[in-house]
Protein backbone atom coordinates (compact mmCIF):
# COMPACT_ATOMS: atom_id res chain seq x y z
CA UNK A 1 0.00 0.00 0.00
CA UNK A 2 1.19 3.38 -1.12
CA UNK A 3 1.85 6.13 1.88
CA UNK A 4 -0.77 9.16 1.69
CA UNK A 5 0.95 12.05 0.22
CA UNK A 6 3.86 10.23 -1.80
CA UNK A 7 2.17 10.48 -5.49
CA UNK A 8 3.48 7.88 -8.30
CA UNK A 9 2.66 6.62 -11.70
CA UNK A 10 3.87 3.50 -13.42
CA UNK A 11 6.20 3.95 -16.06
CA UNK A 12 4.91 1.62 -18.13
CA UNK A 13 0.77 2.04 -18.09
CA UNK A 14 -1.26 5.18 -16.90
CA UNK A 15 -2.12 3.31 -13.38
CA UNK A 16 -1.30 5.77 -10.41
CA UNK A 17 -1.52 6.21 -6.61
CA UNK A 18 -4.93 7.00 -6.69
CA UNK A 19 -5.35 3.28 -6.15
CA UNK A 20 -4.36 3.31 -2.49
CA UNK A 21 -3.95 -0.63 -3.10
CA UNK A 22 -0.90 -0.23 -5.65
CA UNK A 23 2.80 -1.66 -5.25
CA UNK A 24 5.94 -0.84 -7.68
CA UNK A 25 8.74 -2.67 -8.25
CA UNK A 26 11.96 -1.45 -8.37
CA UNK A 27 11.85 -0.88 -11.94
CA UNK A 28 8.42 1.84 -10.88
CA UNK A 29 6.19 -0.53 -13.15
CA UNK A 30 2.85 -1.44 -11.18
CA UNK A 31 1.64 -5.07 -9.72
CA UNK A 32 -1.34 -4.39 -12.67
CA UNK A 33 1.09 -4.61 -15.40
CA UNK A 34 2.66 -7.74 -13.67
CA UNK A 35 -1.02 -9.53 -13.87
CA UNK A 36 -1.54 -7.99 -17.10
CA UNK A 37 1.77 -10.33 -17.96
CA UNK A 38 0.49 -13.19 -16.50
CA UNK A 39 -2.57 -13.33 -17.43
CA UNK A 40 -1.85 -12.79 -20.75
CA UNK A 41 0.85 -15.90 -21.01
CA UNK A 42 -2.30 -17.75 -19.29
CA UNK A 43 -4.95 -17.06 -20.84
CA UNK A 44 -4.78 -15.39 -23.92
CA UNK A 45 -3.92 -17.66 -27.20
CA UNK A 46 -2.00 -15.95 -30.03
CA UNK A 47 -0.80 -17.88 -33.84
CA UNK A 48 -1.21 -21.60 -34.30
CA UNK A 49 -1.85 -22.42 -30.81
CA UNK A 50 -5.11 -19.86 -30.95
CA UNK A 51 -6.63 -21.59 -34.10
CA UNK A 52 -6.00 -25.13 -32.68
CA UNK A 53 -7.07 -24.23 -29.18
CA UNK A 54 -10.10 -22.34 -30.95
CA UNK A 55 -10.83 -25.27 -33.43
CA UNK A 56 -10.59 -27.74 -30.72
CA UNK A 57 -13.23 -25.21 -28.45
CA UNK A 58 -16.00 -25.27 -31.27
CA UNK A 59 -16.27 -28.90 -32.27
CA UNK A 60 -16.62 -29.50 -28.32
CA UNK A 61 -19.26 -27.01 -28.14
CA UNK A 62 -21.01 -27.92 -31.21
CA UNK A 63 -20.88 -31.51 -30.20
CA UNK A 64 -21.98 -30.85 -26.37
CA UNK A 65 -25.07 -28.84 -28.29
CA UNK A 66 -26.09 -31.79 -30.59
CA UNK A 67 -28.89 -30.91 -32.29
CA UNK A 68 -30.29 -28.44 -29.99
CA UNK A 69 -31.80 -25.17 -31.21
CA UNK A 70 -29.35 -23.16 -29.03
CA UNK A 71 -25.51 -24.40 -28.24
CA UNK A 72 -24.16 -21.52 -26.09
CA UNK A 73 -25.55 -18.42 -24.48
CA UNK A 74 -23.93 -14.62 -24.95
CA UNK A 75 -24.85 -11.61 -23.15
CA UNK A 76 -25.02 -8.61 -25.33
CA UNK A 77 -24.92 -4.78 -24.30
CA UNK A 78 -24.43 -3.31 -27.27
CA UNK A 79 -20.86 -2.42 -26.65
CA UNK A 80 -18.16 -3.12 -29.07
CA UNK A 81 -16.69 -6.24 -26.89
CA UNK A 82 -20.39 -7.92 -27.07
CA UNK A 83 -21.05 -7.00 -30.26
CA UNK A 84 -17.98 -8.31 -32.19
CA UNK A 85 -18.52 -11.58 -29.73
CA UNK A 86 -21.54 -12.06 -31.33
CA UNK A 87 -20.44 -11.30 -34.90
CA UNK A 88 -17.35 -14.25 -33.84
CA UNK A 89 -19.75 -16.59 -32.59
CA UNK A 90 -21.89 -16.80 -36.01
CA UNK A 91 -18.97 -16.67 -38.02
CA UNK A 92 -17.38 -19.86 -35.83
CA UNK A 93 -20.78 -22.15 -36.93
CA UNK A 94 -22.33 -21.63 -33.60
CA UNK A 95 -25.99 -21.03 -32.52
CA UNK A 96 -25.86 -18.48 -29.55
CA UNK A 97 -29.00 -17.19 -27.91
CA UNK A 98 -28.34 -13.27 -27.28
CA UNK A 99 -29.12 -12.38 -23.38
CA UNK A 100 -29.96 -8.88 -22.27
CA UNK A 101 -30.07 -7.10 -19.19
CA UNK A 102 -32.57 -4.19 -19.21
CA UNK A 103 -32.38 -1.97 -16.01
CA UNK A 104 -33.42 0.77 -16.99
CA UNK A 105 -30.64 2.86 -17.89
CA UNK A 106 -30.28 1.26 -22.05
CA UNK A 107 -29.19 4.65 -24.03
CA UNK A 108 -31.22 4.48 -27.43
CA UNK A 109 -27.95 4.35 -28.95
CA UNK A 110 -27.55 0.73 -27.09
CA UNK A 111 -30.67 -0.83 -27.95
CA UNK A 112 -29.93 0.37 -31.71
CA UNK A 113 -26.62 -1.30 -31.66
CA UNK A 114 -28.43 -4.72 -30.21
CA UNK A 115 -31.16 -4.66 -32.70
CA UNK A 116 -28.67 -3.54 -35.74
CA UNK A 117 -26.47 -6.34 -35.10
CA UNK A 118 -28.76 -9.03 -34.05
CA UNK A 119 -30.97 -8.67 -36.92
CA UNK A 120 -28.03 -9.17 -39.77
CA UNK A 121 -26.31 -11.76 -37.68
CA UNK A 122 -29.87 -13.55 -37.18
CA UNK A 123 -29.42 -14.20 -33.39
CA UNK A 124 -32.40 -14.52 -31.09
CA UNK A 125 -32.56 -12.21 -28.50
CA UNK A 126 -33.91 -12.99 -24.61
CA UNK A 127 -34.15 -10.04 -22.38
CA UNK A 128 -34.73 -9.69 -19.04
CA UNK A 129 -35.92 -6.71 -17.63
CA UNK A 130 -35.67 -6.05 -14.14
CA UNK A 131 -38.42 -4.66 -11.99
CA UNK A 132 -37.90 -1.27 -11.70
CA UNK A 133 -39.10 -0.17 -8.11
CA UNK A 134 -36.97 -2.57 -6.53
CA UNK A 135 -34.12 -2.07 -8.98
CA UNK A 136 -34.27 1.85 -8.38
CA UNK A 137 -34.77 0.93 -4.64
CA UNK A 138 -31.78 -1.04 -4.70
CA UNK A 139 -29.22 1.55 -6.57
CA UNK A 140 -30.42 4.27 -4.17
CA UNK A 141 -29.25 2.14 -1.35
CA UNK A 142 -25.26 1.68 -2.84
CA UNK A 143 -25.85 5.39 -3.25
CA UNK A 144 -26.40 6.14 0.16
CA UNK A 145 -24.02 3.37 1.76
CA UNK A 146 -21.53 5.63 0.15
CA UNK A 147 -19.26 2.71 -1.46
CA UNK A 148 -17.55 3.14 -5.14
CA UNK A 149 -19.31 -0.47 -5.68
CA UNK A 150 -22.31 1.43 -7.02
CA UNK A 151 -22.35 -0.62 -10.19
CA UNK A 152 -22.60 -3.82 -8.66
CA UNK A 153 -26.47 -4.47 -8.44
CA UNK A 154 -26.06 -4.11 -12.59
CA UNK A 155 -23.42 -6.99 -12.78
CA UNK A 156 -24.44 -9.03 -10.39
CA UNK A 157 -28.09 -9.81 -12.36
CA UNK A 158 -26.05 -9.67 -15.07
CA UNK A 159 -24.58 -12.84 -13.97
CA UNK A 160 -27.20 -14.58 -12.52
CA UNK A 161 -29.76 -13.74 -15.76
CA UNK A 162 -26.90 -15.42 -17.99
CA UNK A 163 -26.34 -18.96 -15.55
CA UNK A 164 -30.21 -18.62 -14.61
CA UNK A 165 -31.10 -18.99 -18.66
CA UNK A 166 -28.60 -20.85 -19.49
CA UNK A 167 -29.71 -23.30 -16.87
CA UNK A 168 -33.38 -23.13 -17.61
CA UNK A 169 -32.66 -23.78 -21.66
CA UNK A 170 -30.25 -26.40 -20.53
CA UNK A 171 -26.64 -24.63 -22.07
CA UNK A 172 -24.01 -25.77 -20.85
CA UNK A 173 -21.70 -22.76 -22.48
CA UNK A 174 -21.93 -19.18 -21.61
CA UNK A 175 -19.95 -16.93 -24.04
CA UNK A 176 -18.40 -13.78 -22.78
CA UNK A 177 -17.20 -10.33 -24.21
CA UNK A 178 -14.55 -10.32 -21.21
CA UNK A 179 -10.93 -10.28 -22.09
CA UNK A 180 -7.22 -9.65 -20.97
CA UNK A 181 -6.71 -7.05 -23.67
CA UNK A 182 -8.89 -4.47 -22.49
CA UNK A 183 -9.94 -5.37 -18.68
CA UNK A 184 -6.91 -6.18 -16.68
CA UNK A 185 -6.18 -3.15 -14.47
CA UNK A 186 -8.89 -2.93 -12.64
CA UNK A 187 -8.57 -2.19 -8.87
CA UNK A 188 -10.23 -3.73 -5.92
CA UNK A 189 -10.36 -0.95 -4.12
CA UNK A 190 -12.21 0.91 -6.76
CA UNK A 191 -15.01 -2.27 -6.69
CA UNK A 192 -15.25 -5.81 -5.34
CA UNK A 193 -18.33 -7.58 -4.03
CA UNK A 194 -19.55 -8.26 -7.65
CA UNK A 195 -20.17 -11.72 -6.59
CA UNK A 196 -21.49 -11.74 -3.28
CA UNK A 197 -25.11 -11.91 -2.17
CA UNK A 198 -24.77 -11.42 1.22
CA UNK A 199 -23.14 -7.68 0.76
CA UNK A 200 -25.85 -6.53 -1.82
CA UNK A 201 -28.34 -7.72 0.27
CA UNK A 202 -26.99 -6.50 3.66
CA UNK A 203 -26.64 -3.40 1.87
CA UNK A 204 -30.31 -3.30 1.32
CA UNK A 205 -31.50 -4.56 4.56
CA UNK A 206 -29.41 -1.09 6.03
CA UNK A 207 -31.07 1.20 3.18
CA UNK A 208 -33.59 -0.33 1.35
CA UNK A 209 -37.14 -0.34 1.85
CA UNK A 210 -38.39 -3.55 1.26
CA UNK A 211 -37.01 -7.31 0.38
CA UNK A 212 -35.40 -8.38 -3.15
CA UNK A 213 -38.42 -10.46 -4.49
CA UNK A 214 -37.51 -10.42 -8.15
CA UNK A 215 -33.87 -9.33 -8.37
CA UNK A 216 -31.89 -12.25 -10.29
CA UNK A 217 -29.37 -13.46 -8.02
CA UNK A 218 -26.95 -16.32 -6.91
CA UNK A 219 -25.58 -17.75 -3.47
CA UNK A 220 -22.07 -18.36 -3.10
CA UNK A 221 -22.85 -22.11 -3.07
CA UNK A 222 -24.74 -21.56 -6.33
CA UNK A 223 -21.93 -19.85 -7.73
CA UNK A 224 -19.51 -22.45 -6.97
CA UNK A 225 -22.06 -25.22 -8.39
CA UNK A 226 -22.42 -23.31 -11.43
CA UNK A 227 -18.64 -23.15 -12.15
CA UNK A 228 -18.60 -26.82 -12.47
CA UNK A 229 -21.72 -27.51 -14.24
CA UNK A 230 -21.32 -24.52 -16.63
CA UNK A 231 -18.47 -23.32 -18.67
CA UNK A 232 -18.08 -19.87 -19.05
CA UNK A 233 -15.52 -19.28 -21.93
CA UNK A 234 -14.10 -15.50 -22.39
CA UNK A 235 -13.89 -16.13 -26.44
CA UNK A 236 -11.89 -13.16 -27.39
CA UNK A 237 -9.03 -14.39 -25.94
CA UNK A 238 -8.59 -16.38 -28.77
CA UNK A 239 -8.38 -13.90 -31.22
CA UNK A 240 -5.75 -11.35 -31.80
CA UNK A 241 -8.13 -9.21 -30.95
CA UNK A 242 -8.24 -5.24 -31.30
CA UNK A 243 -11.04 -2.69 -29.81
CA UNK A 244 -10.17 -0.34 -32.56
CA UNK A 245 -10.24 -3.00 -35.57
CA UNK A 246 -13.17 -4.22 -34.23
CA UNK A 247 -15.14 -1.20 -34.33
CA UNK A 248 -14.16 -0.26 -37.74
CA UNK A 249 -15.85 -3.84 -39.01
CA UNK A 250 -18.70 -3.06 -36.77
CA UNK A 251 -19.47 0.14 -38.24
CA UNK A 252 -18.80 -1.22 -41.77
CA UNK A 253 -21.01 -4.36 -41.99
CA UNK A 254 -23.74 -3.91 -39.05
CA UNK A 255 -24.33 0.18 -38.73
CA UNK A 256 -22.68 -0.03 -35.08
CA UNK A 257 -22.41 3.20 -33.55
CA UNK A 258 -19.51 3.70 -31.18
CA UNK A 259 -19.37 5.84 -27.43
CA UNK A 260 -17.48 7.70 -26.32
CA UNK A 261 -16.28 5.62 -23.37
CA UNK A 262 -15.79 2.11 -22.50
CA UNK A 263 -19.56 0.88 -20.56
CA UNK A 264 -20.96 4.31 -21.69
CA UNK A 265 -24.21 2.57 -23.22
CA UNK A 266 -25.62 3.04 -20.10
CA UNK A 267 -26.42 6.62 -19.04
CA UNK A 268 -25.89 5.37 -15.61
CA UNK A 269 -22.82 3.72 -15.83
CA UNK A 270 -21.77 7.10 -17.78
CA UNK A 271 -22.69 9.40 -15.16
CA UNK A 272 -21.72 7.00 -12.13
CA UNK A 273 -17.99 6.75 -14.13
CA UNK A 274 -17.71 9.95 -15.98
CA UNK A 275 -18.96 12.20 -12.52
CA UNK A 276 -19.78 10.28 -9.11
CA UNK A 277 -16.79 7.96 -9.16
CA UNK A 278 -14.47 10.85 -10.24
CA UNK A 279 -15.69 13.32 -8.00
CA UNK A 280 -16.77 11.10 -4.90
CA UNK A 281 -13.96 8.89 -4.89
CA UNK A 282 -11.18 10.66 -7.22
CA UNK A 283 -11.31 7.20 -9.03
CA UNK A 284 -10.70 8.07 -13.12
CA UNK A 285 -11.72 4.57 -14.30
CA UNK A 286 -10.10 5.88 -17.61
CA UNK A 287 -6.79 4.76 -16.43
CA UNK A 288 -7.80 1.21 -15.84
CA UNK A 289 -9.19 0.82 -19.56
CA UNK A 290 -6.04 3.16 -21.47
CA UNK A 291 -3.70 1.00 -19.31
CA UNK A 292 -4.91 -2.03 -20.63
CA UNK A 293 -4.37 -0.73 -24.33
CA UNK A 294 -1.26 0.72 -23.42
CA UNK A 295 0.43 -2.86 -22.11
CA UNK A 296 -1.50 -4.69 -25.25
CA UNK A 297 -0.15 -2.48 -27.99
CA UNK A 298 -3.47 -0.79 -29.17
CA UNK A 299 -2.02 2.46 -27.89
CA UNK A 300 1.36 4.66 -26.98
CA UNK A 301 1.59 5.42 -23.07
CA UNK A 302 2.29 8.58 -24.40
CA UNK A 303 -1.12 8.95 -25.89
CA UNK A 304 -2.90 7.69 -22.81
CA UNK A 305 -1.46 10.46 -20.81
CA UNK A 306 -2.93 13.10 -23.48
CA UNK A 307 -6.21 11.37 -23.05
CA UNK A 308 -6.62 11.55 -19.98
CA UNK A 309 -5.81 15.35 -20.45
CA UNK A 310 -8.97 15.74 -22.65
CA UNK A 311 -12.65 14.92 -20.56
CA UNK A 312 -14.68 12.47 -22.96
CA UNK A 313 -17.70 13.82 -21.14
CA UNK A 314 -18.25 17.37 -21.51
CA UNK A 315 -19.77 19.44 -18.89
CA UNK A 316 -23.10 20.46 -20.92
CA UNK A 317 -23.75 16.50 -21.23
CA UNK A 318 -23.05 15.75 -16.98
CA UNK A 319 -25.76 18.17 -16.19
CA UNK A 320 -28.17 16.42 -18.62
CA UNK A 321 -27.06 13.28 -17.29
CA UNK A 322 -27.39 14.57 -13.57
CA UNK A 323 -30.51 16.17 -13.71
CA UNK A 324 -32.00 13.09 -15.74
CA UNK A 325 -30.40 10.33 -13.24
CA UNK A 326 -32.25 12.64 -10.16
CA UNK A 327 -35.39 12.64 -11.65
CA UNK A 328 -35.55 8.86 -13.04
CA UNK A 329 -34.75 7.92 -9.15
CA UNK A 330 -36.88 10.54 -7.72
CA UNK A 331 -34.27 12.20 -5.64
CA UNK A 332 -34.15 15.60 -4.91
CA UNK A 333 -30.68 18.01 -6.15
CA UNK A 334 -30.14 18.60 -2.26
CA UNK A 335 -30.35 14.37 -1.56
CA UNK A 336 -28.26 13.55 -4.49
CA UNK A 337 -25.66 16.43 -3.13
CA UNK A 338 -25.81 14.89 0.51
CA UNK A 339 -24.99 11.76 -0.91
CA UNK A 340 -21.93 12.94 -2.79
CA UNK A 341 -20.85 14.59 0.51
CA UNK A 342 -21.32 11.56 2.52
CA UNK A 343 -18.13 9.77 4.15
CA UNK A 344 -16.31 7.63 1.72
CA UNK A 345 -17.10 3.97 2.57
CA UNK A 346 -15.74 0.23 1.54
CA UNK A 347 -17.04 -3.08 1.35
CA UNK A 348 -15.26 -3.90 4.98
CA UNK A 349 -18.20 -1.54 6.35
CA UNK A 350 -20.97 -4.10 5.44
CA UNK A 351 -21.78 -7.37 6.13
CA UNK A 352 -19.92 -9.06 3.10
CA UNK A 353 -18.19 -12.70 2.03
CA UNK A 354 -14.97 -10.24 2.46
CA UNK A 355 -15.08 -8.76 5.93
CA UNK A 356 -16.08 -12.13 7.32
CA UNK A 357 -13.32 -13.84 5.82
CA UNK A 358 -10.62 -10.72 7.13
CA UNK A 359 -12.15 -10.25 10.64
CA UNK A 360 -11.84 -14.21 11.17
CA UNK A 361 -7.87 -13.94 10.15
CA UNK A 362 -8.68 -16.33 6.98
CA UNK A 363 -7.54 -13.84 4.37
CA UNK A 364 -5.46 -16.35 2.68
CA UNK A 365 -8.22 -18.68 2.72
CA UNK A 366 -10.16 -15.93 0.77
CA UNK A 367 -7.60 -15.02 -1.73
CA UNK A 368 -7.77 -18.61 -2.50
CA UNK A 369 -11.57 -18.89 -2.53
CA UNK A 370 -11.29 -15.50 -4.62
CA UNK A 371 -8.99 -17.15 -7.61
CA UNK A 372 -11.07 -20.23 -7.52
CA UNK A 373 -14.56 -17.73 -8.43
Amino acid sequence: MNKPGNYQICNRCVMDTSDKDIQFDENGICNHCSEYDFRFRRYVFTGETAKKQLSSLVEKIKHDGNEDEYNCIIGVSGGVDSSFLAMKAKQLGLKPLAVHLDNGWNSELAVRNIENILRKLDIELFTHVLDWQEFKDLQLCFLRASTPDIEIPTDHAILATLMRTAEKMKIKYILAGGNVKTECHLPRSWSCGHNDWNYIRSINRKFGKSELKNFPHFTFFELLKKRFSQKWINLLNYFDYSPKKAKEILETEFNWKKYEGKHYESVFTRFYQGYILLKKFGYDKRRCHLSSLVCSGEMTREQALNELKISNYPDELIREDKQFVIKKLEISEDEFQRIMDLPRKTILDYSSQEKFFMASGLTKIWQIVRKII
